[in-house]
């Protein structure tokens, strides 16, 4: 699927998230029995492209409490962006404000193949979650605007309350803060599509945040890893659509530096 690329992109970050079935050892815990021996083959794989390696916090922390939680990143930069982390269950590639599909799309398939090369039983990895999402924002002043008229004039979203809540009640009919989400099936790919609109932060600035998220679990898993390319690429596509769907017209306009 052919999209524009835009001058003024309103994306805060792009992520690709995998996670994998961990072993139960008793009391609730789960733990990776490959973990500390995946972190180091996969350092090796990624050393070349993402040669800044980042410990975090959570890693001096026993594994099986922390499941699916991230230990280690892998940057490209000091600091810098596109980043892999790993911990034990999971992996995720992330990419922001220079991020390109091809781009994040080839890095994402790479990390995806390095992932079982570096497995020590590739065989008994099972991928239980696959997750797609877009954190876009765009900058608003709560304090001036109703972000609802907003959200329904450059976006297309129509939220409202009743009038009458507000009418002789002292409370001014304009959020200081909002969530909004909902989650919806979806047949290509299969999985689940979950919008949500938020209050929040660009660049220390008041935003209305919007993430575009598609994930697959369960049953709605794609055959893996045979599977994995078809799948993210539908991702994209469908994501892709409801993005340029949303802001077309004056959002659009102004993020093509028009």
């Amino acid at each position: 699927m052919s999209q524009k690329q835009l001058k003024n992109k309103p994306l805060i970050e792009a992520i690709l998230e995998l996670r994998w079935q961990l072993i139960p050892r008793g009391n609730g815990h789960e733990t990776d029995p490959h973990y500390k021996l995946l972190l180091g083959r996969l350092y090796d794989r990624l050393l070349t492209d993402y040669p800044e390696h980042e410990q975090l916090a959570a890693a001096s922390l026993p594994d099986e409490l922390f499941g699916h939680v991230v230990q280690h990143r892998f940057r490209a930069s000091t600091n810098g962006w596109p980043l892999i982390q790993l911990g034990p269950g999971i992996l995720t590639v992330n990419a922001t404000a220079d991020y390109t599909w091809n781009d994040f799309r080839s890095r994402a398939a790479k990390a995806f193949r390095l992932l079982y090369d570096a497995h020590p039983k590739a065989s008994e990895l099972k991928i239980v979650n696959i997750t797609l999402r877009y954190i876009d924002a765009v900058e608003f002043d709560y304090s001036t605007a109703n972000v609802y008229d907003f959200l329904k004039d450059k976006l297309k979203v129509n939220i409202n309350l009743p009038a009458n809540l507000f009418e002789k009640t002292g409370v001014q009919n304009r959020p200081d803060n909002f969530v909004w989400n909902s989650t919806f099936s979806c047949s290509d790919p299969k999985g689940v599509v979950m919008i949500r609109f938020a209050s929040g932060q660009k660049e220390w600035k008041p935003a209305i945040l919007w993430e575009t998220t598609i994930q697959a679990s369960d049953d709605e898993m794609p055959e893996m890893p045979a599977g994995f390319d078809a799948w993210f690429d539908a991702a994209h596509n469908l994501t892709g659509d409801w993005f340029f769907k949303l802001i077309e017209g004056e959002l659009e306009r102004r993020f093509s530096g028009e």
